[in-house]
């Protein structure tokens, strides 16, 4: 499948969305609204079309008009991640009024901290660490401050680096970028550069040497398990190979960690976890259970934001970044409605799930992906019309 395909799956995708939209209730960034209005920006840049961005505006205005309702602070679930889209439908609409709900909404947030944390989770998806991430994406550096040093009191030693409780009361101790120790690693890290931090900085550098103690492939590859001890192990696989708690985001935190330390070991470590990804048998349903999401968190999606990062930063081709693409083209349902995926749960019956809306499980975390390996088989600029908080630029490939 071409560009010119990607891009007409893609425009079948948003419509199926706009069909919907208007009608999500869900304000928050992973699953709801706010993410929903990202991928409209995006359909509103790539495609010139008013239609979207009168309906990103739309949907600001009901994440606006939910500010006061919600108890969650976070990044992914909460008031931080609906006061980014907000601030962004500002930044490109020209909208005051989401301007100012972004601000309500921060400042809320501030008056919820207890001079620790905001909830019993501890990590990026659901806590300080997210919340950092997206101050500093509002340009809030203080704020995101605030969310980080927590981090230098609460983290525990282990043989290698450190790591922390990512939930109150949770034995096990998680690895990954979601809900894990590579999640703070890489607010830690992108707060201490944007601040100038080196005790930020040295504590990333601490938590990520924990994570890369943890490897259990060969000097090729990077895969490090969910969690140790195994949390719900009659529920979670040992090991993962997506964006939430595998090596596809593992990546991008290392590539954020070459960026701000110049250091190339870093993006050998990229290198490495998308060896593991690309040799892992993804996007082929290997077992039940084995690669059941087509979506941005922890499915394809997720892994075709890295191959196009990867690809805009003069590492690969776009030959991985195609065969994945075709797999979402196969996977797709397509009729008068538009273009939606439906993932799997091979536990229930009937294991096809009703399609999703969001970024995380839904068509707009896949849109929003399949628009920008358009643009780059097209040889247009392969950046986002927003930058995602947690996701690092391309840039400048350290030691290439």
């Amino acid at each position: 499948m071409g560009g010119s395909d990607a891009e007409t799956l893609a425009a079948g995708g948003v419509r199926w969305l706009l069909g919907l939209a208007d009608d999500e209730f869900d304000p928050t960034l992973y699953s709801g609204a706010a993410g929903i209005v990202i991928t409209l920006l995006e359909a509103h840049r790539h495609f010139g079309d008013d239609q979207y961005g009168d309906a990103a505006v739309r949907g600001a205005r009901t994440i606006a008009a939910a500010v006061d309702d919600v108890d969650h602070c976070s990044l992914y679930f909460g008031l931080t991640g609906m006061a980014f889209a907000l601030r962004v439908v500002d930044e490109l609409l020209g909208d005051p009024h989401a301007a100012a709900a972004a601000d309500h909404a921060l400042e809320l947030v501030r008056s919820r901290f207890d001079g620790e944390r905001w909830s019993d989770q501890f990590e990026l998806l659901g806590g300080n660490a997210g919340i950092a991430l997206g101050a500093l994406a509002v340009g809030d550096p203080d704020l995101a401050v605030l969310a980080v040093t927590p981090y230098l009191r609460t983290a525990e030693t282990t043989v290698r680096g450190v790591h922390w409780e990512v939930r109150a009361g949770t034995p096990a101790r998680f690895h990954h970028i979601s809900h894990g120790t590579l999640g703070i690693v890489q607010a830690l890290a992108a707060v201490g550069h944007a601040t100038g931090s080196s005790e930020l900085l040295e504590l990333a550098l601490a938590g990520a040497a924990d994570v890369v103690s943890r490897n259990q492939a060969g000097p090729s590859d990077f895969l490090v398990p969910h969690s140790d001890p195994q949390h719900k192990p009659e529920l979670t696989e040992r090991y993962s190979f997506g964006w939430c708690h595998g090596p596809a985001g593992d990546a991008q935190v290392f590539r954020l960690l070459g960026a701000v330390t110049e250091d190339p070991a870093w993006q050998d470590l990229a290198d490495r976890c998308w060896h593991t990804v690309t040799h892992s048998g993804l996007p082929r349903q290997l077992r039940p259970g084995f690669w059941d999401n087509s979506g941005r968190c922890c499915g394809t999606a997720g892994v075709l934001a890295l191959a196009c990062d990867r690809y805009g930063e003069g590492r690969d081709n776009l030959d991985f970044a195609t065969v994945l693409v075709n797999d979402l083209a196969l996977r797709a349902t397509v009729d008068g409605g538009g273009v939606r995926w439906s993932n799997h749960e091979h536990r229930a019956t009937p294991s096809t799930l009703e399609p999703q809306t969001g970024w995380a499980m839904g068509n707009a975390g896949i849109v929003r992906e399949l628009l920008r390996f358009a643009r780059a088989t097209a040889g247009s600029d392969p950046s986002y019309a927003v930058p995602w908080p947690d996701h690092p630029a391309v840039g400048r490939v350290v030691g290439a």
